[in-house]
């Protein structure tokens, strides 16, 4: 394939340009950004740029590729265009200057904006309507594809979004975007590479998974070893789906993934987490960009009342805090009770909303908008109560009666409802703040959960509206 490409490219003696670098898209703002492609072996190719008289060129390999670096400007809804000149002109027109972020994961990244069937998304119409007020928000998808090498370029294009465009765009990702644009005022862009059913290992390299797991990287084992879905196949999705993506300079990754991986043993899941990220910051070579992500939304797995579910979105919270520059976004209440059998809730707007707060508070400097969900912090046990405090309460809880989703265990590892309420005393001439705990059956409590079940949802969340990380403080 690569000969044949080469012998057009001599023919044609013109360059080509991967798919993902056309009309509309929208560059990292204020970067050295990475521009690409394929000409003739030795030829000389020129880039003009409209915003500078700087002129940059670079000279085609021996296997006709060739890259050049161009600084952009700051952000702008000014139109942009690119000249690529390799003595035939070939001009990429209505291009932004903005901030680029990565939609990776499985379905519920891939979820689009119209739903999928019988799994709508909350709002459709409204977005609909209402696409036009969001002026430079942009989007490309690159086709979920499998392929056993790593892949240079996929079949894709920039999207602007618009009543008859929108649709089509990552529900989570648009959502997450129009927040950004709001706050900022810069236009978005939104790469969508993800794969609906994937599992973590969907997307690292031969070299890592030969290095760090026990999956196989030859095309029999691989179909041998997920031989009823393909989509839960190592390696080919990465090779396919978002290699193509890498030269591309962009902010940040955005993902969303986990539902797949549900089963996995012990610290499995965060570790390979850690290993991806790592991998995908290598990859992009921009040094170590955000990654923020998703928690995966209560489920019932088979059994609403088992803890399959918990032990992943457990994982999930180790590996925000194993991963530099990162954060997790809960979603513990983001799930209707009719929803228990749905993989794909349907309320987007939220997760999107909070990734965006994610990145608002940590990338972007604004303190004064709350990024983080609380998190168990410590308890004490005095008799058959339990005084619980968290972390990352912004100012306090957002309710102080009624707070469902506690449960206590005595010795005998039994896990009964708890009433909950905020409570406040003097601690050694302190003022303490806690949730208070008790169990008319759990006399001696030993350990607490909160929503530690596959399909629970509770209701405790901080000041900023952000709900508590579901936890457990056992290790049964």
């Amino acid at each position: 394939m690569l000969v044949l490409f080469l012998m057009m490219v001599g023919v044609q003696a013109k360059v080509r340009l991967p798919h993902i670098l056309g009309d509309h898209m929208i560059l990292q703002q204020q970067s050295d950004a990475r521009l690409w492609g394929w000409a003739k072996a030795g030829k000389t190719v020129k880039v003009s740029v409209s915003w500078s008289d700087v002129v940059y060129s670079a000279k085609a390999d021996r296997d006709g590729r060739w890259m050049v670096k161009v600084k952009t400007p700051a952000a702008s809804y000014t139109p942009l265009s690119i000249t690529f000149d390799d003595g035939d002109q070939l001009t990429l027109k209505n291009i932004l200057s903005g901030d680029v972020w990565v939609c990776g994961g499985q379905s519920n990244m891939e979820m689009p904006v119209k739903g999928f069937g019988h799994c709508p998304v909350e709002g459709y119409n409204d977005e609909v309507i209402n696409a036009r007020q969001y002026h430079g928000i942009h989007f490309v998808k690159i086709p979920s594809i499998m392929r056993m090498t790593p892949q240079e370029d996929a079949q894709c294009e920039w999207k602007e979004v618009g009543p008859e465009t929108v649709g089509d765009a990552s529900a989570t990702g648009y959502f997450f975007a129009q927040v950004v644009n709001r706050a900022l005022d810069i236009p978005v862009g939104l790469i969508m590479a993800n794969k609906g059913g994937s599992r973590v290992e969907s997307w690292l390299t031969k070299e890592n998974l030969e290095k760090y797991t026990q999956e196989p990287t030859d095309s029999m084992g691989i179909v041998n070893f997920k031989p009823q879905w393909d989509y839960h196949r190592a390696l080919v999705w990465g090779n396919g789906t978002f290699n193509p993506i890498l030269n591309y300079t962009v902010k940040g990754i955005l993902y969303y993934q986990g539902c797949s991986n549900v089963g996995d043993p012990g610290n499995q899941y965060s570790e390979r987490m850690k290993l991806l990220v790592e991998q995908w910051r290598s990859q992009f070579g921009l040094g170590e960009i955000p990654f923020y992500f998703v928690e995966i939304a209560p489920y019932w797995y088979d059994d609403v009342n088992a803890d399959w579910g918990a032990k992943l979105r457990e994982q999930q919270y180790r590996a925000s805090q194993i991963i530099p520059n990162s954060g997790l976004v809960c979603t513990n209440d983001l799930v209707y009770p009719y929803e228990a059998k749905q993989i794909h809730p349907a309320q987007k707007r939220q997760v999107g909303q909070r990734l965006a707060y994610l990145a608002l508070n940590k990338t972007y400097g604004m303190s004064a908008v709350g990024g983080t969900s609380p998190s168990f912090k410590d308890m004490k046990i005095e008799g058959d109560s339990v005084f619980v405090h968290m972390n990352d309460l912004f100012g306090g809880y957002s309710r102080v009666e009624d707070i469902q989703g506690f449960e206590l265990a005595g010795e005998d590892r039994v896990f009964h409802p708890a009433t909950a309420r905020y409570f406040v005393r003097t601690v050694s001439g302190q003022r303490d703040e806690s949730i208070l705990l008790l169990s008319p059956t759990v006399k001696k409590p030993v350990a607490v959960r909160y929503c530690f079940r596959n399909f629970q949802v509770g209701n405790l969340k901080n000041a900023a509206g952000l709900p508590l990380f579901p936890f457990r403080t056992d290790q049964w």
